[in-house]
């Protein structure tokens, strides 16, 4: 991966314009820049975006238009580039990612799912108020390695338990590791919820699912 591929997406997210971002990522292709490098390299620099937000360097606004452009560059250009190229990239694992039945809270999700997708995972993104026979239904019909659940209120933060124990009860509990996350989500929660992983952020959240997936 080049140093100057990094640097050019670099120079592009510190506008947090989506376009002139997007317009960076095409002029990399059109040079002859791989899709892959480039998704390579957009990893990098959303893991210092998160990195600066954890040292207070940037603030959440920041991190939340990152993600944001992250995702729609992803969906609507480097996704597409993949597809044309028959590129192939490793993949460290499936996510299928959702907010929670009756929460429509999207941002924080979309951010994760996005950063996520860029570190190298399969992410299948699942949206908001997603029932809990979905999760269920990913584990089994499309081999998720882990199962991402978002709650932004602290009504909904039951829903999560009823994730795990239809899990359990479908009998793929043991197939798929479970990380929660969300403004009223605490550490303790996720442990007496009987969840695999816990994450503040997205920059945490990435580091959470590949530990989980043994890679760090």
């Amino acid at each position: 991966m080049s140093e100057k591929t990094i640097e050019v997406l670099r120079q592009a997210f510190s506008t947090l314009d989506v376009d002139e971002i997007a317009r960076s990522v095409r002029e990399l292709l059109h040079k002859g820049v791989g899709v892959v490098e480039v998704v390579d390299a957009l990893t990098v620099v959303l893991k210092e975006v998160g990195d600066k937000f954890n040292k207070g360097e940037l603030f959440l606004l920041h991190l939340v238009a990152a993600g944001i452009a992250a995702k729609t560059v992803l969906s609507d250009v480097l996704e597409p580039e993949l597809l044309k190229a028959g590129a192939k990239r490793a993949v460290l694992g499936k996510v299928a990612i959702g907010t929670v039945l009756g929460d429509i809270h999207d941002i924080g999700k979309s951010i994760v799912a996005a950063m996520l997708f860029a570190a190298g995972f399969e992410v299948h993104d699942l949206g908001t108020e997603v029932p809990v026979e979905k999760f269920v239904e990913d584990v089994k019909k499309n081999g998720a390695n882990i199962i991402g659940l978002s709650a932004l209120l602290s009504t909904t933060l039951p829903v999560q338990r009823e994730v795990i124990q239809a899990l359990k009860a479908a009998g793929v509990r043991d197939r798929v590791k479970v990380v929660v996350g969300g403004a009223p989500v605490t550490k303790e929660w996720a442990e007496d919820i009987g969840a695999d992983g816990y994450a503040e952020d997205a920059a945490e959240a990435v580091n959470v699912v590949k530990k989980l997936m043994g890679f760090t």
